[in-house]
Parts: structure tokens; sequence; C-alpha cells
């Protein structure tokens, strides 16, 4: 087995640091904005400081592991709504604590669900389409749709929280049966399931029908979850 001799410089170190910063400062204003308006409370705090620093920590281990020091136009457009996920995280926690913030979850989920078409956009047409990019995009996503199912069990029950614990089931598992993490085909269909989960959740939150769009959105996505899977094992002899 080969061993990598190739050591990672200060350098890089500090320009992988310093390009995620003011994503990292804004939500850190955000939260101070948060707490002299409505008075965020300690687990917000807690929660979104613990939400910053492992966002520094993965997302720089990330770019090391593929050797990527400079992240491109799409990557920031990310960063902003990773620290929009950041603050509606906070958010949801001082909800759980005692302080009723709906009224501010549900437009900050909005504009990042929004984002969410933009860096994808901006990365195709600045042509710096990247594996960590489509990554982060996917990580990003996934942890949203995990923080907004557990603000709509707190109402609905706790059936929801299969919405956002489904896909780190899914990766668990692939450590166990390496042919879960063979490519899977494009799929339209995947990718309009992934968007309907953000949607239906916020919508629910807000207090639009809540039991009848978490349902939709869980068989949506046990469907679309149930289909990969067993494409995946038709195919895990190639």
């Amino acid at each position: 087995m080969a061993v990598s001799t190739c050591t990672r410089t200060p350098a890089e170190l500090g320009s992988t640091v310093v390009q995620q910063a003011p994503a990292l400062l804004a939500q850190l204003a955000l939260l101070t904005l948060l707490t002299v308006t409505t008075g965020l409370g300690l687990a917000g705090w807690a929660v979104g400081v613990a939400y910053l620093l492992g966002l520094l920590v993965l997302l720089t281990q990330g770019a090391w592991r593929i050797r990527v020091y400079r992240l491109g136009p799409a990557d920031q457009v990310t960063l902003a709504r990773a620290a929009l996920i950041g603050t509606v995280t906070a958010l949801v926690a001082d909800r759980l604590g005692g302080h009723p913030q709906l009224a501010l979850i549900i437009p900050i989920a909005a504009v990042a669900l929004a984002l969410d078409a933009l860096d994808g956009h901006v990365a195709r047409r600045t042509g710096t389409v990247s594996a960590l990019g489509a990554r982060f995009d996917m990580e990003a996503d996934a942890f949203l749709i995990l923080v907004l199912s557990v603000l709509v069990a707190t109402n609905v029950g706790p059936w929801v929280l299969a919405i956002g614990l489904m896909r780190y089931a899914f990766v668990a598992a692939a450590r166990l049966w390496p042919w879960l993490r063979a490519p899977l085909r494009p799929s339209w269909a995947r990718k309009a399931v992934a968007a309907l989960q953000g949607i239906a959740l916020t919508a629910a939150a807000a207090g639009l029908a809540p039991t009848v769009l978490a349902g939709i959105a869980v068989v949506a996505l046990s469907w679309s979850f149930g289909r990969d899977v067993w494409w995946l094992y038709r195919n895990r002899a190639a």
C-alpha cells in the first residue's frame, strides 16, 4: 500500500480557513443580532457556535483530503447558505429550549432553500464544478432537512425524524455493505424528491397542513431511497 508523503503547509491551512471566515463571521453577526432583537438564549448560542466549529473543521478536512485549497465562487454561495443553516439550527435549539422563535426560522430557512439552486448555477457558469462543491452542497442540504425535521417533529410526532435521518442511515449502512457506495445513475426524480423535502418541511413548520405535508415528504423520500437501494443491489456485481 502506498503511503502519501504530502504535507500541508501553514499557508495552505491559512488559505482554507481564511476563505471560510466571511461566512463564519456573518453567522456570528446574525446570532448577535438575534440576541439583541429577540433574546436568543444560551442553548441557541451553544448550538450555533458548535455548528460553526464543526463546519470549519469538516470543510477544511474535506478540502485537504482532495487537495483543494481554494474555494470557488459556488462554494462561497454554499458557505453563505451554510451560515443561514447554522442560524436556523441555533433558532431551533433555542425554540426547543423554550424560546418561541418560529417567526424567524421560517424566512431564514426559505432563503437557505432558495440559495440551493444558485450555487449549482454559479458552478456551471464559472466552470468550477468540483467534487468538493457537490459534496458540500449535499451535506448542507441534508443537515438543513435534519434540523427542519426536528422542528416539525415537536408538533407532528417523532416519526417525522425519519425524513432527516434517512440519508444518514443510508451512509451508515454503506459502511457495512460496500455495494451501497457505488455511483448512482442520474435521476431527475431523485432531485425532485430531495427538493420537496425542504419545501414540505418548511411549510409544515409554518403550520400549513403539517401532518399531510410531512407524510407526503416521508413517503416520497422512502420511495426514492428504496428505488436507489434496489437498483444498487441489483447492480452490485458490476
